[in-house]
């Protein structure tokens, strides 16, 4: 496992073991002594999976401390475009948002410390993102910033939202609490 690309102060983009043959592929996406290797340090508590249809937006969620959590996230069908943002006052990166391509076909996986506000949209039908937490979910945790309240260019114009994502506050006037 190596790291390929940090867009944002602590936000790393990871290349993962994958290994091809006429089978096909097999890849690893967790090996806790690897991200160590990498200097990332995660011990997954929870782990799970969602599956969308072309234009659907899902974010941008996090937990508050003290339920608080790394992820670290990736693409087995589909094409999504991952989009996460520092909500960490004090980070050189504070308020930024950046956006990566994860695919069934790039097998890249991210990494997000804690701080981070995560969403993504799908962009095909049948996109299937995988989830690792460190921490396990709490619903009294369960946050998130508007999707559209913090400057970034979306590639659909009206995404399909669900009812929650949609009433979350906006990054103008948000209390971090990280």
């Amino acid at each position: 496992m190596r790291i390929s690309a940090e867009p944002l102060s602590g936000a790393k983009i990871l290349e993962p073991f994958v290994h091809r043959d006429e089978r096909g592929d097999f890849v690893k996406t967790y090996h806790e002594e690897q991200l160590a290797g990498v200097g990332l340090e995660m011990v997954v508590r929870e782990e799970f999976f969602s599956s969308s249809g072309r234009g659907v937006l899902r974010g941008m969620h996090f937990q508050v401390p003290p339920h608080a959590h790394q992820k670290l996230v990736y693409c087995i069908s589909g094409r999504v475009l991952d989009v996460f943002l520092d909500i960490r006052r004090g980070s050189p990166t504070y308020g930024r948002a950046a956006g990566v391509e994860l695919s069934a076909v790039n097998r890249q996986l991210l990494f997000l410390p804690v701080g981070f506000a995560h969403g993504f949209v799908s962009l095909e039908d049948g996109s299937c993102m995988v989830y690792k937490t460190d921490a396990v979910y709490e619903p009294e945790a369960d946050a998130g910033i508007r999707w559209d309240s913090f400057g970034f260019e979306w590639p659909f114009a009206e995404p399909v939202v669900s009812p929650r994502d949609e009433a979350f506050p906006l990054l103008e006037g948000f209390e971090s609490p990280f």
